[in-house]
């Protein structure tokens, strides 16, 4: 880190922008402001509103993993950082623009997309991303409308990673807990009215290749008001192979192969017979096709090929035995990853891995371009890991800009790009803004003895401050 410390107070200001406000986009900022004291950072976001998937992807039911956004809104409200909210990088301002603007700029936007199944029936009414339903019950703009159907008694879940814990704890955890939660009263109003009393959490391979971590899986075990099913059949043999795995994997086995073989104590025995919901890992099945009502209108199932595994450990691969199996259900919810969309026609982009290709954060063949978070590594990992990841992009951008391959003299910053949006008839949203809706969210959260109740309308949330 010693090479960090070169810039003296003398130095000319430096201008650079930040594309996304969530963790990637805070962090970055964060570290170029701390490393670099005459460092200047516009983070560029295309919600109204700041703090990405820690506001539109974390659970309701999981506040503490909120609380960054404190740290995020001390870097916010820094004199050498603004933010600027309802701007659409690609379509309001393109990346060349901001790159004529500033001397450096990081593309951190995410992964906003959903990875599609790609079979047969996925367009059925009743088969959603679960990252279009986590949108919906968090209060993402573009997936209010979604309005899910939840008078069907069994959903199934394909993925078997965090987000698929996350959908089938919110699906079946009693409402008196989550109406203390930030979820929208709109999601707590389908869900007071869901007749699901079954989860099915489907992964295409074995106990020992799950991707979500124990923390979350604990939770589902101890949910109020529900029983696990588990196959003790798909645990044979796991007692050997789980000894030369590494400890977190290790830990997460233990506590699947006891849940599944162990007889429940007397008093466990006693809560899951008063359940009057459960859930359960489905292994060794791969989705072929969404089954319809008979009228054609709607899912009603899922067609899976049962699969065996070809290799050990986390590269073992599923492999079809042939066999197939039907499952009825009314919900499908597809969870098998998020994905990053390209920005700009000027910003080389993978599609097959979904990221931006890069070396160590710097964009392949686009000087002063950089890249930290999902659009970089691919959308794994949780918030901590963005943190490391981002850092490192931010020590790279300074490490360039001390051996003089960034531009040198002045550049105009956010008073160039200002003019640009406003010829273009676009109002940023500002940091202090923000300040006034989350006042506004608070206020209204009081009333129903919630943390906050999410403004949903941008429409709205102009209103409120006199646009």
């Amino acid at each position: 880190m010693g090479s960090l410390q070169q810039f003296s107070t003398r130095d000319q200001t430096t201008q650079i922008c930040v594309v996304g406000s969530g963790p990637a986009g805070f962090y970055t900022a964060q570290h170029l402001l701390k490393h670099h004291p005459q460092a200047y950072v516009d983070i560029y976001e295309k919600q109204l509103v700041p703090f990405g998937l820690v506001r539109f992807g974390v659970a309701p039911d999981h506040p503490e993993v909120k609380n960054v956004i404190n740290t995020f809104t001390q870097t916010a409200r820094s004199d050498r950082c603004a933010f600027h909210g309802n701007v659409v990088v690609g379509k309001d301002v393109t990346v060349p623009e901001l790159r004529e603007a500033y001397h450096a700029v990081v593309l951190s936007y995410g992964a906003e997309d959903h990875q599609a199944l790609g079979i047969p029936g996925e367009e059925l009414p009743g088969v959603f991303s679960a990252r279009a339903l986590v949108g919906w019950y968090n209060g993402l703009p573009e997936n209010r409308e979604l309005m899910p159907d939840l008078s069907c008694d069994t959903a199934v879940i394909l993925g078997q990673g965090n987000v698929a814990l996350d959908v089938a704890r919110i699906l079946l955890t009693p409402l008196e807990h989550l109406e203390k939660t930030d979820i929208t009263e709109a999601a707590l109003g389908v869900l007071r009215q869901s007749q699901v009393k079954m989860v099915w959490i489907v992964g295409r391979r074995g106990p020992l290749q799950v991707a979500f971590t124990i923390k979350e899986l604990r939770e589902m075990i101890q949910l109020p008001g529900t029983r696990p099913i588990l196959d003790p059949a798909d645990f044979l043999g796991l007692q050997d192979r789980i000894k030369e795995v590494p400890r977190p994997r290790k830990r997460l086995s233990e506590l699947l192969l006891r849940t599944a073989a162990e007889k429940p104590g007397v008093e466990e025995a006693g809560r899951q017979a008063l359940a009057s919901r459960a859930w359960g890992l489905r292994f060794f099945r791969s989705p072929q096709q969404v089954l319809p009502s008979p009228d054609g209108r709607r899912a009603a199932g899922i067609r899976l090929a049962i699969t065996r595994l070809e290799g050990v450990g986390e590269a073992a691969r599923a492999v079809p035995t042939g066999d197939m199996e039907d499952l009825p259900c009314g919900l499908v919810l597809s969870s098998v990853g998020y994905k990053s969309r390209p920005i700009d026609p000027s910003v080389p982009f993978d599609p097959k891995l979904g990221v931006i290709p890069n070396m160590e954060g710097r964009v392949v063949d686009v000087p002063g371009l950089y890249c930290s978070g999902w659009v970089k590594r691919g959308p794994t990992g949780v918030i901590t890991t963005t943190m490391t990841d981002s850092f490192l992009t931010s020590q790279t951008l300074l490490q360039d800009l001390g051996a003089g391959l960034l531009p040198s003299g002045p550049r105009p910053g956010y008073s160039a790009i200002e003019a640009l949006l406003s010829s273009r008839g676009v109002r940023p949203i500002s940091f202090s803004d923000w300040e006034k809706l989350d006042a506004e969210e608070v206020s209204r959260g009081q009333c129903a003895g919630k943390p906050r109740e999410k403004l949903l309308d941008p429409q709205e949330m102009l209103r409120l401050l006199g646009r």
